[in-house]
């Protein structure tokens, strides 16, 4: 079976909501949105910390360090992080904040403040946010990547992050980007298949504008 063929609905919805849809849909292609399931909350937010405002290059050499230091693991546990040293912490490339902030995850994730999956895959987006936004330097963005590439939730739309903004004002030529907030309810429409959408405006060309028409 096609492993992106659970997307197929999503493409169709999205398809059918207008002409400037229907464009980047055909551009673009089939959805090819890949969430890395297998991984705890704790182990994805880690990532997502070390990999914040950096690219994708930079954050693999981050995480290669890091798992380096832990020869054996496939990835260090939390109680491995608390234990860490700020200054092996810091060779591996993480800044003094993210060093503050991926101890906190660890702190969390041996509180149960960070749920396992097990636990996560029982609540709903707004309640795990609520609960992993309480942690200093987890921020909102932060808990939807996990929703989307971790837990796998389907109707995530992460309104404050520039590329999906920036998507929708080349999708539908506007002067400037919409504000979270307005996005956000304009999004309702594409409910309950936002995380598609994100993935699309993610890649919605933008050079020279809307370069659909």
């Amino acid at each position: 079976m096609n492993l992106f063929a659970r997307y197929d609905d999503s493409v169709a919805f999205l398809t059918k909501l207008d002409e400037d849809w229907a464009r980047l849909i055909a551009r673009v292609g089939p959805c090819r949105h890949d969430p890395k399931a297998a991984r705890e909350p704790y182990e994805a937010l880690v990532r997502a910390i070390a990999y914040q405002q950096l690219t994708a290059k930079a954050g693999d050499a981050i995480i290669g360090r890091l798992k380096a230091l832990f020869d054996g693991q496939a990835f260090p546990s939390p109680e491995d992080l608390i234990a860490a040293e700020f200054d092996a912490l810091r060779a591996c490339g993480f800044s003094a904040s993210k060093i503050a902030t991926i101890k906190a995850i660890a702190e969390g994730a041996t509180t149960g403040v960070i749920p396992t999956r097990a636990i996560a895959v029982t609540m709903n987006d707004e309640d795990l946010i609520a609960r992993m936004v309480a942690i200093k330097g987890i921020g909102r963005w932060t808990v939807e990547m996990l929703l989307m590439y971790s837990l796998e939730r389907m109707d995530v739309l992460p309104a404050d992050d520039f590329g999906v903004r920036e998507g929708y004002r080349a999708l539908k030529s506007l002067d400037e980007q919409p504000k979270p907030k307005a996005l956000r309810e304009i999004s309702k429409a594409w409910a309950p298949h936002r995380t598609v959408a994100s993935w699309y405006l993610w890649r919605m060309p933008r050079e020279r504008g809307n370069t659909l028409k």
